[in-house]
C-alpha cells in the first residue's frame, strides 16, 4: 500500500507527468492516430520540462537576492516557505497527506463533471502542499489520521481547488483573450482579489504594456532586453550595500561582487525566456489534447495550470508587480519590527511569483495603475496573513516558517479557527463548504436556463 501511495505521489507531485498523461488521455479519446498520440504527449511533457526548468532558473537566481537583502539589512524573522513546511509535516503526515491528495483529486474532478466549476486542477506540488496543510489543521483538531480525516480533508481540498480556478476565470478571459485555460496556482484569491482592485480603482485605457519608450530607447521594448538592464541595476545596487567582503566570501565563491551581481541579472533574464518557450509549448499541445476530455468525460472542462503561465501575456506587469510587492512587503516588515510583532521577511521568490501574477491580473482590469494596486493589495496579504496562520501551525511545531501563498493561508486560517472551536465546528464547516459550492452551481444554473428561455 505504501509503494503504491508513494507512485501516486511521485506521479502527481510532478506536473510535467500529470500534465503529460492528461493529454495522452485527451488525445486518446479524440481517436488520434498512435503516432499524433506519442507527439502530443511527448512534447507536453517536454514543454512542461521547460517551464519548470525556467521557473528554477528564476528561482535560484533570487536566492542571492535574498541571501543580500536579508544581510544587508541584519533582519531576523520568518521567512514564508511552503516547501519548509511541508518538509517538516510530511515526515509525520506523509500517508494522510498523500491520501486526502487522492480523494482530492477525485472530488475535484467529480465537481467538474456535475457542477458549473469546470476546472481540473493540474499542478501537482500545489496540490500536495495544500494536502499537507489540510493533514496539518485537521490532525490537529483531534480528528487523528483515520478515514475520517482522509475524507474530510479530501473533501475540503478538492473543492478548494475546484472553486478558485473559478474565482479568477473572469479575469483570465480578459489576460489570455480566451476561454481554454485556467489559473491553477494556490495565490489564486490574491489574484482575484487583485483583479477586482484593479477593476475598483484603475484604470484599463493605460495598460503595463504600452508603456511608451523614446525612440533612443526603443530597444527596451524587448522583454529579455529591458529585464536584464532593471535587474542588473537592481543586483548591482544590493550588492553595493551588502559589500564585496560578503558576496564574495558568502555567495561568488570569489568572483568579484559586480560581475557576480551582472550574471545573476542575467540569469534572471534567461529563465523568463526559458519560462515563456515553456508556456508556448504546452499551449500549444495541452489546449487541443484537452479537448477530448472536456468532450468524453467531462464536458466544457478546462486545464487550471500552474502561474508563469499567464507572464507572456504582459511581462512588463511582471516586473511592475515583482518589486511592487516586494517594497510592500518590505516596508510591511519595518512596520512589524515596531510593532514588536514576529516578523515576516519577504520572501523573494514567494512576491515574484504572486505579485507578478496579480500585477498581471490588475492590469487586465485596471492597467497600470491596476497592476500596481492589485499587487500592493496581494503583497499586503500574503506579508501580514502569515501573522494569523502561525498559531495554528504552532501547536505542531512548523512556526520556524509558514505558508507563503494566500489559498494556504486564508482558508487555513478559517478551517485552523474551526478546528480551534472543536471537531463539530470542523466538520459542519467543510461538508458546509461543499454544500455551497452545490447549491450556487444549481442557482447560477437555474438563472443561466431562465435567461436562456427569455
Amino acid at each position: 500500500m505504501k509503494s503504491i501511495l508513494n507512485l501516486f505521489v511521485s506521479i502527481a507531485t510532478q506536473p510535467a507527468i500529470l500534465v503529460a498523461l492528461i493529454a495522452m488521455l485527451g488525445l486518446i479519446l479524440q481517436h488520434k492516430k498512435t503516432t499524433e498520440v506519442v507527439q502530443g504527449t511527448i512534447k507536453t511533457f517536454a514543454g512542461f520540462l521547460v517551464l519548470i526548468g525556467g521557473a528554477g532558473i528564476l528561482s535560484n537566481s533570487l536566492t542571492p537576492f535574498a541571501k543580500m537583502f536579508q544581510f544587508a539589512l541584519h533582519v531576523q524573522g520568518v521567512v514564508p516557505s511552503n516547501e519548509a513546511v511541508v518538509a517538516i509535516a510530511l515526515v509525520k503526515y506523509g500517508t494522510t497527506t498523500a491520501l486526502i491528495m487522492l480523494v482530492g483529486m477525485i472530488v475535484n474532478i467529480a465537481l467538474a463533471r456535475f457542477t458549473r466549476f469546470k476546472y481540473i486542477f493540474l499542478t501537482g506540488q500545489a496540490m500536495l502542499y495544500m494536502s499537507c496543510l489540510t493533514a496539518v489543521i485537521l490532525v490537529s483538531a483531534k480528528l487523528g489520521t483515520g478515514w475520517q480525516t482522509i475524507l474530510l480533508g479530501g473533501i475540503f481540498e478538492g473543492t478548494l481547488l475546484t472553486v478558485t480556478p473559478a474565482l479568477c476565470q473572469p479575469y483570465m478571459r480578459k489576460i489570455t483573450g480566451g476561454d481554454e485555460v485556467a489559473m491553477g496556482h494556490t495565490g489564486n484569491i490574491g489574484y482575484a482579489t487583485a483583479g477586482l482592485a484593479g477593476q475598483l480603482f484603475g484604470n484599463k485605457e493605460h495598460s503595463t504594456e504600452d508603456i511608451e519608450m523614446p525612440k533612443g530607447l526603443s530597444f527596451l521594448r524587448d522583454s529579455t532586453v529591458s529585464i536584464t538592464l532593471l535587474m542588473g541595476i537592481v543586483y548591482i545596487i544590493l550588492a553595493i550595500v551588502a559589500g564585496p567582503h560578503f558576496v564574495e566570501t558568502k555567495l561568488s565563491a570569489g568572483t568579484n561582487f559586480l560581475v557576480y551581481a551582472l550574471v545573476q541579472a542575467g540569469t534572471f533574464a534567461a529563465g523568463f525566456v526559458v519560462v515563456l518557450q515553456g508556456v508556448r509549448m504546452i499551449l500549444a499541445e495541452i489546449v487541443p489534447a484537452f479537448q477530448g476530455i472536456a468532450t468524453r468525460l467531462v464536458p466544457n472542462s478546462k486545464p487550471a495550470l500552474d502561474v508563469p503561465i499567464i507572464f507572456p501575456y504582459a511581462p512588463n506587469a511582471v516586473l511592475i508587480g515583482f518589486f511592487t510587492s516586494f517594497i510592500v512587503g518590505t516596508i510591511s516588515m519595518f512596520i512589524m519590527i515596531a510593532l514588536g510583532t514576529t516578523v515576516i521577511i519577504p520572501g523573494v521568490v514567494g512576491h515574484f511569483f504572486c505579485g507578478a501574477a496579480a500585477a498581471i491580473y490588475g492590469n487586465a482590469t485596471g492597467g497600470r495603475r491596476g497592476a500596481i494596486i492589485g499587487a500592493t493589495v496581494n503583497s499586503l496579504l500574503i506579508s501580514w496573513l502569515p501573522l494569523l496562520i502561525l498559531p495554528v501551525l504552532g501547536t505542531l511545531k512548523l512556526a520556524a516558517s509558514t505558508f507563503a501563498d494566500t489559498d494556504y493561508l486564508v482558508p487555513g486560517i478559517l478551517l485552523g479557527n474551526l478546528g480551534n472551536a472543536g471537531t463539530v465546528a470542523i466538520v459542519v464547516g467543510i461538508l458546509g463548504f461543499l454544500a455551497v459550492v452545490l447549491i450556487l452551481s444549481a442557482v447560477l444554473n437555474s438563472r443561466d436556463r431562465a435567461k436562456a428561455a427569455k
